[in-house]
């Protein structure tokens, strides 16, 4: 172990196998000097820990060593105390040594000691804002020590910013991350393997719980190379995990809480469920009603629910329980708890106590076991991420359809499973029979509606033979008065049909903020209408900024549907290999695999979104010092915490930064790599209506023109399918039978 008593600022100390490295540093912009633990071989520096984060040094003079009372100290130039280590060990102490080690832990202890973990004090009891592999984020029960993470209060200041996270004491203690003294996540209780909101495979999770600790550790897996590090990031508001990826020399983002505006603290109000998918995402719990009904309409669920029918307490065949599945348990600030206690045990004490208003298995290994009894309304209730566990709410016996019995003895708990067999048995054939007749409906049904839709399209045709259409009819001269005689100024594009003209082509300055708000919700609107409202399920794909139509009024229109295809209304995608669209707004899955759904759309009104913020095109490299096109640029200044920088230059000040700030985020939302972590567009409206709601944290986009090549033949160098596309936004469209 390399060690040190004395280490003056210009020396570092660096860890055995020289995975971390100890020294005076300034962050960012900062000249102020500070010691911390950073990873030694990584090219861009990583600080994991911050001695005097709350004490800078203001020059280059000053060091770190161990005073006579054998505590870590940082000394200025003229030997004043700057900083000094909590200290909780009475016994002399004779040679005391420091060493960093390969767990990026600063220990301090005597030299005869230097093989032991009898620490006279260590770093990862003080945690910053970083949690490493081996760390404890919890109590040591017999000193007080709380260990929690905060924050920094931004890039360039290491001192405690408004975000912590730490384990909350309880009878079933939680994960829960605070804005100031607001709770604003909560993990969920452990449940013996997890706690309940949220899993991983990639790492070995443990909770203990001993009379002397109480601690939430991880480690990763045996064998495992992975550098990994958990982070509160104070300008995103969240928990992020991020992993090292050596071939690209860059940490990549795993995962991040909250995940979505579900996981932000009791959104739906008492007995509410959130559904992340569904929009709006609250509901009530079966035989529960709206508290206020004009508020939840109005999308305000803070009052919550309450009982459809007030239960009885205790009156024979009044009042039961429901079970209700997958749910993250509720917050268990007014719960108790027992681990001797069998499910049924819990059931009848619930029941036999009035303020008792739902039970759960406290431990859901093997067939689950122990208590876990909620009092007064459940808070905080969603749909796991993951398979969550059964919670047996109360409630009056005419919304549960049963009562309040449970066999007490062996004999009756053999007949009620004689019962089940007897029940099951034909139940599972009937079952069988029902999928397979479902089966062959469902591809009846689908022969009939391909017909069907194949009808519709011929039709469609005669009738545009026929002139039946009710379009508009405008003589030659208009639209040579229209276009200037058909000058280039006017044109906006040209598609596989033909150019394109507008009166409002060339307006840019005129475009207040305001209309450009305007002109993204009416997109917004208009995608609505396509994806969901139509009769037939519309995918544009080739949906951009010049295909979007500005009438006198600056109303956007949606524009140029030569290659849209309709779908089924149970159809969610579908694959080409004749891929038609243009770079820069294509989806990644839709340009590398072919593959296009309302996802692919969503992502393309990412671009437009983030295109009318600032004025630029997503096409083409300008940012040719940083290697950026608008997207990485946007997601750039997004990660640094200066996403206003976006803003066109012409707006001047005369904007509002919050809905401004919005709207990038919502963008930013929009173009994910996964399509499954984009919203739909009912959900991109509601966003967008709402100043109220937190939205959950964009991940890395799709950089689709930064990570493909086109060779001369059109294709991609990562799929042979054929592309129809082109980089001055011309939409080359093959005409084929649809």
């Amino acid at each position: 172990m390399k060690q040190f008593q004395s280490l003056p600022d210009g020396n570092n100390l660096v860890s055995e196998d020289e995975s971390f490295e100890m020294g005076f540093f300034s962050p960012g912009n900062n000249s102020n000097r500070y010691l911390g633990i950073w990873y030694k071989g990584i090219p861009v520096r990583t600080v994991v820990w911050v001695a005097n984060r709350e004490n800078p040094v203001r020059d280059n003079s000053s060091k770190f060593s161990i005073n006579s009372e054998a505590r870590l100290v940082i000394l200025s130039h003229n030997e004043t105390l700057v900083w000094a280590a909590n200290s909780t060990t009475k016994r002399q102490v004779v040679s005391p040594i420091v060493q960093l080690l390969n767990s990026g832990n600063l220990v301090l202890r005597e030299e005869k000691d230097s093989n032991s973990e009898n620490y006279l004090w260590q770093s990862f009891d003080y945690p910053c804002d970083t949690f490493l592999p081996g760390m404890k984020i919890g109590w040591n029960l017999k000193t007080g020590l709380n260990r929690q993470l905060s924050a920094w209060k931004n890039w360039d200041d290491p001192s405690k910013g408004d975000l912590t996270w730490g384990v909350v004491l309880g009878t079933t203690p939680e994960l829960v991350m605070w804005k100031g003294t607001t709770e604003y996540y909560r993990s969920g209780p452990w449940n013996g393997e997890r706690f309940s909101g949220k899993t991983t495979s990639l790492f070995q999770l443990e909770f203990v719980s001993t009379n002397d600790e109480l601690f939430y550790t991880y480690n990763l897996n045996k064998d495992s190379s992975l550098i990994t590090r958990v982070v509160l990031n104070e300008s995103a508001y969240s928990r992020q995990r991020y992993n090292w990826i050596p071939e690209n020399q860059t940490w990549r983002l795993y995962s991040s809480v909250p995940r979505d505006y579900c996981d932000n603290y009791n959104l739906c109000g008492a007995y509410g469920n959130c559904l992340v998918n569904e929009s709006p995402p609250c509901e009530c719990l079966t035989g529960f009603k709206p508290k206020l009904s004009r508020q939840w309409e109005a999308l305000d669920w803070t009052e919550g629910c309450i009982q459809s029918e007030e239960w009885k307490c205790r009156e024979k065949n009044r009042d039961g329980f429901q079970r209700f599945s997958g749910l993250k348990m509720p917050d268990t600030t007014k719960s108790w708890a027992s681990g001797n206690l069998t499910l049924d045990d819990c059931r009848v004490k619930c029941w036999q106590n009035c303020s008792c208003a739902a039970y759960a298995n406290l431990d859901i290994r093997g067939e689950g076991s122990g208590c876990q009894i909620w009092f007064g309304d459940l808070m905080d209730l969603r749909v796991a991420s993951v398979p969550g566990q059964d919670l047996y709410v109360r409630m009056h016996t005419s919304s549960t359809g049963s009562s309040n019995k449970t066999n007490s003895s062996e004999e009756s708990s053999k007949r009620g499973q004689r019962k089940k067999l007897v029940v099951a048995i034909p139940v599972s054939f009937l079952l069988v029979l029902m999928i397979v007749l479902t089966f062959i409906y469902l591809y009846w049904r689908k022969r009939k509606l391909r017909e069907k839709i194949e009808n519709i399209s011929q039709e469609r045709g005669d009738e545009a033979r026929e002139n039946k259409f009710e379009l508009p009819f405008f003589e030659f001269d208009t639209i040579v008065r229209a276009t200037n005689n058909f000058s280039s100024d006017k044109r906006l594009g040209q598609g596989g049909f033909g150019p394109v003209y507008m009166a409002n082509s060339s307006q840019r300055e005129i475009l207040d903020w305001p209309r450009r708000f305007n002109i993204i919700f009416g997109i917004a609107r208009g995608l609505l209408y396509l994806h969901q409202d139509s009769r037939l399920r519309i995918i544009h794909r080739d949906l951009k900024t010049s295909n979007i139509l500005l009438d006198n009024e600056l109303n956007p229109k949606i524009s140029d549907f030569g290659i849209a295809r309709m779908f089924a209304e149970n159809q969610i995608e579908a694959n080409t290999k004749m891929i038609a669209g243009t770079y820069g707004y294509m989806a990644p899955e839709y340009a590398i695999d072919g593959r296009f759904s309302i996802k692919s759309d969503i992502f393309s009104f990412g671009i437009i979104l983030l295109e009318v913020v600032s004025g630029r095109k997503n096409t083409g490299v300008f940012y040719p010092n940083q290697g950026f096109n608008l997207l990485g640029h946007a997601w750039r200044l997004w990660k640094e915490g200066t996403p206003m920088k976006l803003v066109d230059a012409c707006l001047g000040d005369a904007f509002t930064v919050s809905e401004v700030l919005r709207c990038i985020h919502i963008g930013l939302l929009c173009v994910q790599l996964h399509p499954e972590d984009r919203p739909n567009m009912s959900s991109v409206i509601l966003m967008l209506n709402s100043e109220n709601n937190t939205l959950p944290q964009p991940k890395e986009p799709g950089f689709l023109i930064e990570r493909m090549s086109i060779n001369e033949a059109g294709k991609t160098s990562s799929d042979e399918n054929k592309i129809n596309s082109s980089t001055n936004e011309i939409t080359d469209t093959l005409l084929e039978a649809r």
